[in-house]
């Protein structure tokens, strides 16, 4: 049997622990131990990263590093998965229930090409029901 893929985190899921662990539903905290517990791993869409920047300029979240330290904190810590443009055309088949933000659009392809479930709570993703979703 093949070792197991990283399982990629929708950003606000990355985010949430830092400043509210209970936000995060109790099987998403199970599919998270688990994939440290296994050394699956987890992951981010590069996409993210520029989420993270977006989100620390506009004081939504505070940092007590530079930004770039922080991004590359998160650089360690995660699979950092490329958009390929598979996914980009992927996306943009993506039903219109689906969540229209361009970032949750790629992260959701990305996860879609790969064969990933998403770790999101996203409540348009979930509706869509485009994209295999853990929460």
């Amino acid at each position: 049997m093949g070792r197991a893929q990283a399982i990629p985190l929708d950003t606000h899921v990355v985010v949430w622990p830092a400043f509210d662990q209970k936000q995060i539903s109790t099987r998403a905290r199970a599919a998270i131990a688990e994939a440290r517990k296994n050394a699956d791993g987890l992951a981010i869409c590069d996409i993210s990263l520029l989420e993270f920047a977006t989100l620390a300029s506009k004081g939504r979240i505070r940092l007590d590093v530079t930004l770039e330290s922080f991004l590359e904190e998160v650089e360690s810590g995660f699979v950092v998965l490329p958009i390929r443009g598979r996914a980009y055309a992927r996306a943009m088949g993506f039903p219109a229930s689906y969540a229209k933000d361009p970032a949750d659009r790629r992260i959701g392809a990305t996860a879609l090409v790969g064969g990933l479930s998403l770790l999101s709570a996203d409540r348009a993703i979930r509706r869509a029901r485009t994209v295999q979703r853990i929460w």
